[in-house]
């Protein structure tokens, strides 16, 4: 997928990718979700463009990052790309 950061950065969706997605299968959250949203956009031929962020170093508060978060995120990516090949996506 031609793109830098598949997880971060604000998202705008048009009507017609939101329609053209069958949002009732998308089951990820946090992290995956981006990732699923964008892969499926994306393979359904839609174009986007990317506007970079700057993040500032956090300086109060706890990250809600968590191993189970990276999980999700890493099959995520691998489950998509399996979808694709065998075309269930």
């Amino acid at each position: 997928m031609p793109i830098k950061d598949p997880t971060g950065g604000f998202k705008c969706f048009r009507t017609t990718t939101l329609k053209a997605i069958d949002l009732d299968k998308v089951r990820s959250n946090g992290y995956s979700f981006q990732i699923e949203m964008n892969f499926k956009a994306w393979k359904k031929g839609f174009k986007y463009i990317e506007i970079p962020i700057i993040f500032v170093d956090r300086r109060a508060g706890h990250s809600k990052m968590s191993k189970a978060i990276v999980r999700e995120a890493v099959w995520m990516v691998w489950k998509l790309r399996l979808k694709s090949l065998f075309g269930r996506l």
